[in-house]
């Protein structure tokens, strides 16, 4: 996936794989109005006391469930530190809490990312690797393109020898409607460069994830 395909996430692209033009945002009483709309489909009355503040409260709740669509993933990454001593071996991070929306029926899907990487003479501050997973779990995604975009972006931007990304999450349009199959999660991985090349490496990478 080149640069410019992975930049149309926030544009998308017709049948044709024509670039589509970028959807003017609503004002936010707008957004409200459309909530109130659900609301009524849904079959209650937005007016109904209990309801009266729900328009404003969904529309601040998806300001923060979506406020992935205003992150860089290049800024995150911009700033390295060249001063490890020749540290040459995997950097990763465990457990990172992913809490997204599936762009199909907009149901949370909940769980957890590894991601590794080998540098090459210069290391990203930790933090902003979990930050680079959360830019990306707060838009509308499928958890597929979610663990791509996540390792195309440390492979652009660290210059990384490899990527390794694992994601495993429960998904609530599965759980709790369609088939309801509780208790079932999704696993995805991306291996890049030298975790791709080599078992051995890629191994490890896996150990610790069950570790």
């Amino acid at each position: 996936m080149d640069a410019l395909t992975r930049e149309r996430t926030l544009i998308g692209v017709d049948d044709n794989g024509l670039d589509l033009e970028p959807a003017q945002r609503p004002t936010k009483d707008e957004a409200m109005a459309a909530v109130r709309t659900l609301l009524a489909w849904a079959g209650d009355n937005p007016d109904r006391e209990g309801l009266l503040d729900t328009p404003e409260r969904v529309v601040e709740a998806y300001g923060e469930w979506f406020a992935g669509y205003h992150g860089d993933p290049a800024k995150e990454l911009s700033r390295t530190f060249e001063d490890v001593q020749g540290y040459d071996d995997m950097v990763m991070l465990r457990g990172i809490d992913v809490q997204s929306h599936c762009e199909h029926h907009m149901a949370p899907f909940l769980g957890k990312a590894w991601v590794a990487y080998m540098p090459t003479g210069k290391v990203v501050g930790l933090s902003k690797l979990a930050r680079l997973v959360e830019i990306f779990a707060k838009r509308l995604q499928t958890q597929e393109t979610m663990t791509m975009q996540i390792a195309d972006a440390i492979e652009d931007h660290l210059s990384a020898a490899g990527v390794a990304v694992l994601i495993d999450a429960e998904h609530q349009c599965m759980s709790t409607r369609g088939v309801r199959h509780h208790d079932v999660s999704t696993i995805t991985t991306q291996f890049r460069g030298v975790f791709k090349t080599d078992k051995v490496l890629q191994q490890r990478f896996m150990d610790l994830v069950k570790k």
